[in-house]
């Protein structure tokens, strides 16, 4: 099959577009497009891998679902395009950017800046039902993504893993603990931003690992 994806992807996933259940989705993906709202654009699913190559990925931060509500999604997680009011999750992020980096908040959600830095903001799932969070789970959308997950952890190394929730955390049992850094805590969610997002300190032990292995640091 032929997946219109950032060159560097569609090498390594390559085994993947040829597996039945990435038939399958493609399939349940099409008819949802035909037959309802969903988000994101159809010609956004991959944006995350396309504004960050294989090649420049230094830190991934993976999520669940994209964005249910109009204009919100445009297929990197937690980020919404200029001009779309932040949601609670992308608020807390910037707030502890704020405390953990002394920044000043940016005016926009829109995170592109970040995946061209080499932040690849992957979620789980790559497409959902207007107003139905998780309509699109169980498809097979978590057995590409996974893939993607191993193929970082197994071909790069010192690669920077943000793991908030216990989702995300989940998906950090396919990951190599000793060639890259996984740095967990609770979701920024506001049901758990205080049990432990707020101070996790995520962005500056971010970079420092960066530095500390010869790569450039990411402007947040």
């Amino acid at each position: 099959m032929d997946v219109r994806i950032e060159e560097g992807w569609k090498q390594r996933l390559a085994p993947e577009f040829e597996k039945p259940y990435f038939s399958e989705l493609i399939t349940f993906v099409k008819s949802e497009y035909a037959t309802g709202k969903i988000y994101p654009p159809a010609k956004l699913i991959f944006n995350a891998f396309d504004l960050c190559p294989f090649d420049d990925v230094k830190v991934v931060i993976i999520g669940q679902d994209p964005y249910h509500g109009h204009g919100q999604a445009h297929g990197l997680c937690f980020s919404v395009p200029d001009g779309i009011d932040f949601p609670p999750s992308l608020l807390n992020i910037f707030k502890e950017i704020s405390e953990d980096l002394k920044l000043p908040s940016p005016a926009g959600g829109n995170l592109e800046r970040w995946a061209k830095q080499g932040v690849l903001l992957l979620n789980a799932t790559l497409t959902v039902r207007a107003h139905q969070a998780g309509s699109h789970q169980n498809k097979g959308w978590e057995q590409f993504t996974d893939a993607a997950i191993r193929v970082l952890s197994d071909e790069k190394e010192h690669l920077v893993f943000l793991l908030w929730g216990s989702y995300a955390q989940r998906k950090g049992e396919i990951i190599d603990g000793k060639r890259h850094l996984l740095l967990q805590s609770p979701h920024p969610s506001p049901l758990s931003a205080y049990r432990g997002f707020f101070g996790n300190g995520h962005f500056s032990k971010t970079n420092d690992y960066l530095a500390a292995n010869g790569k450039v640091a990411i402007d947040w």
